[in-house]
């Protein structure tokens, strides 16, 4: 039934204020599915999507506090805390103490972190392949573009997310 309601309103059956809510509706249908996919290509390594974007985050930051990576990437902070922590008992990432300031942590992938990174880099990177190896590079570039529009205009804030891919 949703998807029969969903085609009615991208369809243009209900109007403009329709097809608005049909775009969200499929925006947020993509989201879903998308992430379910990735979730199950992740489960037997034991990550999650958010568990793997921050295995993905810690190298490109490197050794950081909890707080920078909360700055960094707007997660709160007690998801932060809870997330920190399920990679921590997973044996992915350990708190060592920052050399610059004693009082504070720095989270570090270990090794089997690292081992754990690369596996689930080549697990997602087919479930990648095939949402997304259809499009060119062009296309893809573009729908970036596209979908960063939309994610500025719909920040509560106005725009604020990163420069164009191009």
């Amino acid at each position: 039934m949703l998807q029969d309601l969903l085609e009615r309103f991208l369809a243009g059956d209900g109007g403009p204020a329709a097809d608005q809510v049909g775009l969200g509706m499929l925006l947020a249908e993509v989201h879903n599915q998308s992430r379910e996919r990735l979730n199950q290509a992740l489960r037997p390594l034991g990550l999650n999507v958010r568990g793997f974007a921050m295995l993905l985050a810690l190298p490109m930051y490197g050794p950081v506090s909890q707080r920078e990576l909360m700055d960094r990437t707007g997660i709160e902070k007690s998801a932060m805390v809870r997330l920190i922590d399920e990679l921590e008992e997973g044996g992915l990432v350990s708190r060592q103490r920052a050399p610059q300031d004693r009082r504070a942590y720095c989270i570090v992938l270990t090794p089997h972190g690292e081992q754990t990174l690369a596996r689930a880099r080549q697990a997602t990177e087919q479930v990648g392949g095939h949402l997304f190896g259809w499009l060119t590079d062009p296309e893809r570039r573009q729908l970036v573009d596209l979908l960063r529009g939309v994610a500025e205009r719909a920040a509560p804030s106005g725009p604020r997310l990163l420069g164009r891919v191009s």
